[in-house]
């Protein structure tokens, strides 16, 4: 069996690649590619809900022309069968399916796939280790902006230890030349996160006058068994609101992975604030997902 390229983190691309990535997501935001992946079938695995994701796949997919099949948990013999998930990779792989896009809470779960499957595998997500192409449209939307990371502070604040977007932008922003401020309570962020361009803050008043953009994070409530503080306590030291907006350079911005909680990581003045990227951000989820397809099945060189 030979076993093609996969995207399960930003170590897996190369510098150059990380380049073409953004080159072709520019392109495809600017006039249509054509059938890309005519002919190619992609399946999408979803293990955990998702809005952005989800449907950001299946759009990038259906404009460069692939045949789309979404794939339940329910519709898996690997959940009601007993089936193993090596099984499952060389039954999709006899069926002639070029691309597995695959969501799951178990870390490790897209990697181990792809060791049995014949074709290119993208981590939409897995458990809190990665999220890559979150992490691409993430800088990408920095990119945008700036016009060069290199050099940039970005702070990415709140509960970083169970974020697998944060975890695959810091490796792409440290990469690309950014230097990375972590901003959370020791329970969601130990002090060992911190070296190289990468540092740890608790004070998240501190940090605000110096960055270039900030990226909130939500908590992560369903992987605690007991909330290690309050509400009340979150809110006071690491809510975005309209004192701490004001606290930013004129032109910093402010970014979200979503989905977002109004009230906790953030109040509605940071909806309001003319450096919210939200939106941007979300956009750019189809173009930068057409590039990774686009990069791993037609395996051009850069």
């Amino acid at each position: 069996m030979r076993i093609r390229r996969s995207l399960i983190d930003l170590d897996d691309l190369t510098a150059e690649e990380l380049a073409a990535i953004f080159g072709r997501t520019a392109a495809f935001e600017r006039s249509a590619p054509g059938p890309k992946l005519g002919g190619h079938t992609c399946v999408n695995m979803f293990f955990e809900e998702s809005t952005r994701t989800f449907t950001s796949f299946n759009m990038a997919e259906l404009r460069l022309g692939a045949n789309v099949v979404n794939l339940a948990p329910r519709n898996l013999s690997l959940s009601s069968k007993g089936e193993t998930l090596e099984d499952t990779a060389i039954t999709l792989s006899a069926m002639g399916i070029d691309v597995l896009v695959v969501r799951h809470p178990e870390a490790g779960f897209p990697a181990r796939i792809a060791q049995s499957f014949d074709g290119h595998v993208i981590n939409a997500g897995d458990g809190v280790h990665a999220h890559p192409t979150q992490a691409l449209l993430d800088i990408y939307t920095l990119i945008e902006e700036f016009g060069d990371v290199r050099g940039r502070n970005v702070a990415i604040v709140g509960d970083i230890l169970h974020s697998r977007v944060a975890h695959s932008a810091i490796r792409g922003l440290q990469r690309l030349g950014a230097s990375v401020v972590l901003v959370g309570p020791e329970s969601f962020l130990p002090d060992t996160y911190a070296g190289g361009a990468v540092s740890v803050e608790r004070n998240f008043d501190a940090v605000l006058p110096a960055v270039d953009a900030i990226v909130l994070l939500r908590i992560q409530r369903e992987r605690f068994v007991e909330m290690p503080l309050s509400d009340e306590q979150y809110v006071a030291q690491y809510r975005l609101d309209r004192r701490r907006l004001d606290l930013l350079r004129k032109e910093a911005i402010v970014m979200h992975p979503g989905p977002y909680n109004r009230g906790m990581e953030l109040d509605d003045s940071v909806l309001e604030f003319a450096g919210w990227r939200y939106a941007r951000q979300v956009h750019h989820g189809v173009g930068v997902r057409m590039a990774v397809l686009d990069l791993l099945v037609n395996a051009r060189s850069t």
